[in-house]
């Protein structure tokens, strides 16, 4: 398996970014993070995940090994193929993807293209006992289970759970659901 690259950043095309080993340019399927790494730079090392099929052989690229590792994690759960992944990985930091699946959080898969509802409680239910129910230190209250329910109400109005949940995060977690919003959506304006 070919599980990291280093070389220069030679071309973009729609498939990915082209990285230059030692004469040899690699295809690589890359996150944004990949992708904004490479801008300018003269070389980058890229974790990789070699995916290997009958009729082809892809590269995936990945700013770290957490990318990569949740990355191959949801190649495991049934229906979901590398472009999926890929979109997943590609859509939130590796942490605060673990903590939606540890929380139960189907609503955060569901915005990402290409995910419907079955899926992303897929998603969750395979990927649950894996990466565990540990709250790490540093995850926005915002997230937390009692958080869920003023995000999903900032959803319903039209704003994504990326934005719902900055827009959370500076409001007092403590107080209820319903203030919450009214309080985010006052700020927002």
């Amino acid at each position: 398996m070919i599980a990291r690259l280093r070389g220069a950043p030679v071309a973009r095309t729609s498939e990915g970014l082209v990285l230059d080993v030692g004469g040899v340019g690699y295809l690589v399927a890359a996150t944004p993070s990949v992708l904004r790494r490479a801008d300018g730079a003269a070389e980058i090392t890229v974790e990789t995940y070699l995916h290997v099929r009958e009729d082809t052989l892809q590269l995936y690229g990945f700013a770290d090994s957490a990318e990569r590792e949740l990355f191959g994690l949801l190649l495991g759960v049934n229906g979901v193929g590398p472009k999926v992944a890929l979109a997943v990985v590609s859509g939130s930091a590796p942490a605060d993807l673990r903590r939606a699946i540890a929380l139960g959080d189907h609503a955060r898969f569901m915005a990402i293209p290409g995910i419907g509802k079955k899926t992303a409680e897929r998603i969750v239910l395979e990927l649950k006992g894996t990466v565990g129910d540990v709250v790490e230190p540093g995850w926005s209250d915002a997230a937390a289970p009692s958080g869920l329910v003023a995000r999903d109400a900032l959803v319903e109005l039209g704003w994504s759970p990326l934005e719902a949940e900055q827009a959370l995060a500076g409001v007092d977690p403590d107080l209820p659901p319903e203030e919450r919003v009214r309080l985010a959506l006052r700020r927002a304006a």
